[in-house]
Order: C-alpha cells, then structure tokens, then sequence
C-alpha cells in the first residue's frame, strides 16, 4: 500500500504586484512584469504617474498584457495632494470610480493627515457611507508614527493604529506595522475578519518605512501569510516593495519573483492536507 502523501491545495487569495514596486519605473512597466512573471494581478498606485491617473489607458495595459486591475490605492501620500483634486472626498470618490470601471474589488486608503482637520473629524463616517453606495471594498491602511531621533510625530488621525476605529475593512501593511512597532500578528488579530487586504513587505523597525522584500527583516511574514490561508482569507495579497536601490531591470524583476514565490510557498504550505 502506498505511503500517504501531502496534498496542496491553491489557497483562494490572488497575489498582485503593487505599481509603486517598480519606481522609479512607470505603471506600464509594472503590468509587463507582473504578466511576465505571472502575477494575479496588479493594484494601480494613482500618483504622479499619468497613466496611473488615467482609467481608460489602465485599462488598455490590462487588456493587453492580460492581467487584471484587482485594487486601486487611492492617492493619498504628501506627493499626491494635488493628484484627482485637492479635496480627499473627490480622491476617493474617483478612486471607486476607477476600480468600479476596471473591475477592481479593493480601494486601499490612508487614515486622513492631522492638519486635514475636517476630513479627519468626518473619515471614519464618511468611509461608511461611501462603502454603502458600492460592492467595492474601502480598505482603511495601518500607518505609523514619524519619527526623527528621538522625536515621534502623530502625522494621521484618527489613529495611525487603524484597528480603534470601527472601519468595515482593513489593509494591513507588514512594513508599516515594522516601523510603528507594533506587534503584527496582534494586529492582524485585532482586525478579524475585517482584514480584507494585505500589503506583503518587510521591514526591521526602522524609522523609515522599509518596504523590504518579504524574508529579509524581521516580520512574520510567513506567519501571517499561513494563517491566513489557514483562515480562508479571500482577499488580496499585494507586494509592495522598495526595488529603488536596484541596479539593473533584472535585478528589480528577480527581486519581484523572490517575492512573489515568497507568498505562494507561505500561502500553500499552511494547506497542505494528507491523502490516504
């Protein structure tokens, strides 16, 4: 009689590769290597970028390379203030907009700057209603303190720390919790079953936020990534790494396939079912 062996099973969630992961390469750079490489999917980082900006050339690029627009990240960082509007209401209306046109099921977003005083008093209602009006999942991001030596600035409200607030769902983003210090696998638990995205990088608590290819700082990345397909997680996994300080395209692509095969193998090998 044969030896039992392990079966795996394909876990449900879709691993994309975030467009911020190429810079300082452009958006349709990032969709040629996520077909190349065999990505599930890409999330649409709208920032500077025009094609970023632009719905009906996202997607040509999907169609042609084949590869679908799975989240839109709303355009929420200091270098995106005037991107889509000045006004953060108009941003996340065109950010549902965008993933409603392309197919996309997740609009990721930041918790408001303190200075945006009214935008932050109504965030977390104004999240609410607009989540109401779309299948469209508004997925609110774990920030961080700033902090320069010794020195820490509370830069978002309500919270940098997502999970107190009563948000429908949340990202999760490895390299954020990293250089908040938080500890990650806590936080995950504090999300539930409202974690509806995640953001695969690494970090080792720096103050910078780091966005290391997952497996080279200290986060549990594996950890996380089993339980969550132990736990039947049906969103997306989203690389978003800092390929900067590569040397070469190659160099950026096997960074980006190291990766990739980082979150398949942790995502897989927490479903391994014996077979008799």
């Amino acid at each position: 009689m044969a030896e039992p062996r392990d079966v795996v099973r394909i876990p449900d969630a879709k691993v994309a590769l975030s467009t911020a992961s190429v810079y300082p390469e452009s958006t349709a750079t990032a969709f040629e290597i996520a077909a190349r490489l065999g990505y599930d999917g890409v999330e649409v980082m709208v920032w500077t970028d025009p094609v970023s900006q632009d719905i009906e050339a996202l997607r040509r690029l999907s169609d042609y390379h084949r590869i679908p627009v799975l989240a839109v990240h709303a355009p929420c960082l200091l270098i995106t203030q005037r991107v889509w509007s000045t006004d953060p209401w108009t941003k996340l209306q065109r950010a549902r907009a965008a993933a409603e046109k392309l197919g996309a099921g997740t609009v990721v977003v930041h918790p408001p700057f303190r200075w945006q005083r009214q935008y932050a008093r109504d965030f977390v209602d104004g999240v609410w209603r607009m989540a109401n009006e779309t299948d469209v999942r508004f997925a609110v991001e774990n920030m961080y303190p700033w902090r320069y030596r010794d020195r820490e600035m509370l830069a978002y409200a309500p919270d940098w720390d997502v999970t107190k607030e009563d948000y429908r769902h949340f990202t999760i983003d490895l390299s954020h919790a990293s250089t908040s210090r938080t500890d990650t696998l806590r936080m995950v638990d504090r999300m539930g079953d409202r974690l509806g995205h995640v953001h695969l990088a690494d970090g080792r608590g720096s103050a910078k936020d780091e966005h290391l290819v997952p497996g080279r700082g200290d986060q549990p990345c594996a950890e996380v990534l089993e339980g969550l397909a132990l736990s039947g997680f049906d969103g997306h996994v989203v690389i978003e790494v800092n390929t900067r300080r590569a040397m070469s395209g190659a160099e950026r692509e096997a960074d980006l396939a190291e990766a990739l095969a980082f979150a398949r193998l942790h995502l897989a090998s927490a479903l391994k079912v014996p077979r008799s």
